[in-house]
């Protein structure tokens, strides 16, 4: 393997020394011009299979530990961050809707969503505002944040399961199968 040059270096520093993932522009804002794009896919390369990685969470990238070697830098027991059923609900319409107002959540969910409960996404990092809806009252839409992307360990949202996935994981509640091959069955029953 040859040693990798000093534009490659550069991005690897400015990677290794950052607390929070990069975009593309924030990291050739450190180096200057150059192919950005090349020297990450050769640090990608160059770190596989290490003890640590480059790895691109949505349009962001940081180094990241190998996911096996993870609980050798644990010092404390992490104490799990508890969902309500409600904000499980509510971060999954989210990431599969986005961008979504609180009215189309409530919709969805077919009850009120909880004060709190958006709140308590966002405090976690994994929901962000993301603009407002040009109808009337100009209601606010929510959206993931990179940091969901992160902590799920997706690169993308195109990574979540799909319908399938789920009733394969025996994930989907078995009532809502269940409604499911009802209207399969009686696709015209109201007509």
């Amino acid at each position: 393997m040859t040693p990798p040059d000093d534009f490659t270096r550069a991005v690897e520093a400015v990677l290794f020394a950052s607390d929070v993932p990069l975009t593309l522009d924030a990291i050739r804002a450190h180096v200057g011009a150059g192919d950005v794009r090349a020297a990450l896919d050769r640090l990608v390369e160059d770190y596989t299979g290490r003890g640590i990685g480059i790895v691109r969470r949505g349009e962001r990238w940081q180094v990241q530990t190998a996911p096996d070697l993870a609980h050798l830098l644990r010092r404390d027991r992490e104490e799990p961050r508890k969902l309500s059923r409600a904000g499980i609900e509510t971060l999954a319409i989210i990431a599969y809707h986005e961008p979504v107002t609180r009215a189309e959540i409530e919709a969805i969910r077919g009850v009120q969503i909880s004060k709190g409960t958006i709140d308590v996404l966002m405090e976690a990092g994994w929901v962000r505002p993301a603009g407002r809806r040009d109808v009337p009252g100009r209601p606010l839409t929510y959206a993931t944040s990179p940091e969901f992307l992160v902590h799920f360990g997706l690169a993308s949202r195109r990574d979540l399961p799909g319908i399938d996935d789920l009733r394969a994981a025996g994930l989907l509640d078995p009532v809502d199968l269940a409604f499911e091959q009802l209207e399969v069955a009686n696709p015209h029953e109201d007509d």
